[in-house]
């Protein structure tokens, strides 16, 4: 089948099982998206990581180790699957400094770093376990209303591997709601939370990437996206200013 006649089979709907029947412009967008996802968790993991003993208590502390664990875990779902295309998945792991932020007032908007494609917001240091919790339950949001996207992706093997992880990442933003709810019943200020809110609600937004995109078109002919960036924006905003304002904050 030629190249042409996959594209067409996309562009109606199609799926497509095999690394071997990939154009390979698709699979250069293929690699895009998963490299983004795979390197995003991988960040978000490591800064995470560095947060965990500064829980106030051990059941704070096991839910954020948890978090780290299950990031790491589903980073590995789709790393597996990068390796289907010649990724060396052995190297990986130790091939970028996740660990690495930028200072907090940067302001880099949507662009990326040089070393890897983790999403920008990733590229931002958090201040302490009050604020952790607040980026978690943001970017927790945003999480789910991309894995309502990727869910639906038209390589099969990754849709299924998103299909797993979605429900584990849906997890993470509950724990950081329960994780707010009693920062607040053990005295933390909702100032100092709303402060967090503000800082990390524009960051989070840029996740979603520009509202013209150059290769937005190509994404949904190749069956990778199905929504606009601003559409998936809008459904995070409204989402996670419900989620807020349950917990007595306010989208900025």
């Amino acid at each position: 089948m030629s190249d042409m006649s996959i594209t067409d089979y996309l562009a109606q709907g199609g799926v497509l099982t095999n690394p071997e029947n990939v154009p390979a412009r698709y699979r250069a967008e293929l690699m895009r998206l998963m490299a983004t996802f795979v390197d995003s968790a991988l960040a978000g993991a490591a800064g995470f990581a560095d947060i965990i003993n500064e829980g106030p208590g051990i059941k704070e502390r096991i839910a954020a180790a948890k978090i780290v664990l299950e990031k790491t875990d589903n980073a590995d779902k789709v790393l597996s699957i990068m390796g289907d295309f010649g990724a060396n998945t052995a190297r990986y792991a130790n091939h970028h400094p996740w660990t690495d932020r930028l200072s907090r007032d940067a302001d880099i908007g949507t662009s990326r770093t040089d070393t890897d494609m983790r999403l920008s917001v990733f590229n931002y240091p958090m201040q302490g376990w009050a604020d952790a919790v607040v980026m978690n339950l943001l970017m927790g949001l945003a999480v789910g209303v991309q894995m309502s996207e990727f869910k639906r992706v038209s390589y099969a093997p990754l849709a299924e591997a998103f299909r797993a992880v979605a429900p584990i990442e849906a997890r993470h933003a509950e724990l950081a709601a329960e994780g707010i709810e009693r920062l607040v019943e053990t005295g933390t200020s909702t100032s100092d939370l709303q402060a967090s809110v503000d800082y990390w609600w524009p960051r989070v937004a840029a996740s979603f990437g520009k509202d013209v995109s150059t290769r937005a078109s190509q994404l949904q002919a190749f069956g990778l996206r199905h929504s606009s960036n601003a559409e998936l924006r809008e459904e995070w905003e409204a989402a996670a200013a419900t989620q807020l304002k349950k917990l007595g904050l306010s989208a900025p």
